[in-house]
């Protein structure tokens, strides 16, 4: 009697707290003994079915290896797993579940525990696990990286592929979107299609970054819908056995910027209504980082735009082809103060000159104007006759009485035709990257290979300046350069200088003409970390 009144307090007890009380057996059957908890809304097998069942595909694994070894050591589980709901079998909510294994009376192993709702709890940890990761992310220049912590964040606990595109296009007119490395997959799922180009995701895309609300596709596994997705699409999902596809616009300043796109695979379950808040949380926060690219890309845009405004044509001499290139740093972050300038002296002279300006900024390209034009100006009032040496020496003390940039390097050289077929060139470097020279009949070559240059502009006054001779014939080539084609963290100069004169010695045999070839001596474009300004000289037939 007493223990008949016991077992009525602990049932009452049971239905007071939050949490049930289950049994499972040596044979693999699970008795819900009480408690008003979870009890109802749980699903749990029935005959013909395994109790494992009812526990999340993507914790099954893990789950099975935390069970085993809870058996073998006699030691408590505590964990929290998701597992089925019974009112909606594609639906999963997590529990905390606590069990211990005892020995019955014919000493098999069978369990005792408690299962209590836990999602409120998980939510809360993961969302700020997320969200820590992504307020570690750095600042704007290092967007791919925010990119692929938030991919990196969400595979595999709330999606199993993530790929993060940027918007290009207006409102309104075609989405073109472009991968900004932002992509994670789930071990065991085929390769993303290509990456590297524009792709157009179809209707559906367009209309979550028009309207700026998430969508969620869902699908049996592997049908996904042909309509409003883009071919490519449609066929990754078909071979990963997709199930949903869930569309997350980042808004940043009432635009949509970026589209993430992340996607349930192999039979899981699509994410319900909570998870899919929970992501939209987590990729919104990128619009801090993007935020700051924009930012950062309007200020390099404008100095692009003033930089380029002083990088005019060169002028035409006959008997000579110039040609000239300008290629930005790729950084989002950074524009340089490089520039390149030919001004025509006489009909058979001009003036040739290369620089650069210390520092990546709006102000290091302002100062590249003053410093190009004041070049140009005195190259100009000098006339063909003038040492190049004598007129960076002239700059080098207006640039500094003016209170200019930190240090200029540069190479400016007169050209004068001295016969039909011959051109002397007259030149001083201050403090850059020599000259190379292309001979018609031998290698490629630096000019004054073994003779220092002088120091570079505006570091201090009254040094004195060397002019440096050389001529080129009919069919030669002098090619001038800033320090970024031939300078990287980590290398040595002396070694990419001589890895650009045999790429140039690889390419002249190969008979590319002169513009093909300055293109191609550029980097690789991840390779690329500064502004590049090549200018190229060619002699040819003189009149």
């Amino acid at each position: 009697m007493n223990q008949e009144r016991l077992l009525r307090h602990y049932a009452a007890l049971m239905s007071a707290v939050p949490q049930s009380v289950w049994v499972l057996s040596a044979d693999g059957v699970v008795t819900l003994l009480a408690g008003s908890g979870m009890r109802e809304r749980l699903w749990h097998p029935d005959s013909g079915t395994s109790w494992m069942d009812a526990v999340h595909p993507k914790d099954r694994d893990w789950f099975r290896r935390a069970w085993r070894r809870t058996a073998e050591e006699r030691s408590p589980l505590d964990t929290i797993v998701r597992v089925r709901l019974k009112d909606a079998p594609d639906r999963f909510r997590h529990i905390k579940i606590i069990a211990v294994p005892v020995l019955d009376e014919e000493g098999d192993t069978e369990w005792v525990g408690t299962a209590a709702d836990a999602e409120d709890h998980w939510r809360i940890r993961m969302r700020e696990k997320l969200l820590g990761r992504m307020a570690a992310v750095p600042a704007a220049h290092d967007l791919p990286e925010a990119f692929l912590t938030t991919a990196a964040a969400v595979v595999p606990e709330l999606a199993d592929a993530v790929a993060v595109f940027h918007v290009r296009g207006e409102p309104g007119g075609a989405a073109s979107l472009t991968s900004t490395e932002g992509v994670g997959l789930a071990p065991g799922l085929p390769s993303l299609y290509p990456l590297d180009r524009d792709i157009l995701w179809g209707a559906t895309p367009r209309q979550v970054i028009e309207s700026q609300e998430a969508r969620l596709l869902t699908f049996p596994p592997g049908e996904p819908p042909e309509d409003g997705l883009s071919k490519v699409s449609v066929r990754w999902l078909r071979r990963a056995g997709a199930t949903s596809v869930a569309l997350l616009p980042v808004v940043v300043d009432g635009r949509a910027v970026a589209l993430a796109t992340t996607t349930t695979c192999r039979g899981n379950p699509p994410p319900d209504e909570a998870d899919l808040n929970l992501l939209q949380d987590v990729f919104q926060q990128m619009s801090g980082p993007l935020r700051r690219t924009m930012e950062l890309q309007r200020i390099r845009d404008r100095a692009l735009a003033l930089q380029q405004s002083f990088l005019s044509p060169p002028s035409a001499v006959d008997g000579v082809s110039i040609t000239a290139l300008y290629h930005p740093a790729d950084s989002a972050a950074e524009v340089g103060g490089d520039w390149y300038d030919a001004v025509r002296l006489s009909a058979d002279s001009l003036a040739l000159s290369i620089g650069d300006i210390a520092g990546h900024d709006l102000e290091a390209a302002a100062a590249m104007g003053r410093v190009n034009s004041l070049l140009r100006g005195l190259a100009y009032d000098s006339g063909p006759a003038a040492s190049p040496a004598a007129t960076l020496s002239r700059l080098d003390r207006i640039v500094q009485a003016l209170d200019g940039p930190s240090m200029v390097t540069a190479v400016h050289a007169v050209i004068r035709r001295v016969a039909p077929h011959i051109w002397r060139v007259t030149l001083s470097n201050a403090g850059h990257p020599p000259p190379l020279l292309i001979p018609r009949d031998a290698p490629p070559r630096y000019l004054h290979d073994l003779t220092a240059p002088d120091p570079p502009l505006c570091v201090t006054d009254g040094l004195p300046r060397t002019d440096l001779h050389t001529v080129i014939r009919e069919g030669d080539t002098l090619v001038f350069y800033t320090d970024g084609l031939v300078e990287a963290p980590g290398t040595d100069i002396g070694d990419n200088l001589r890895r650009l004169r045999e790429h140039t010695e690889a390419l002249v045999r190969a008979r590319v003409p002169l513009a093909t070839l300055i293109r191609r001596l550029l980097p690789p474009a991840q390779n690329r970390r500064d502004d590049i300004a090549v200018i190229a000289l060619e002699a040819r037939t003189g009149k």
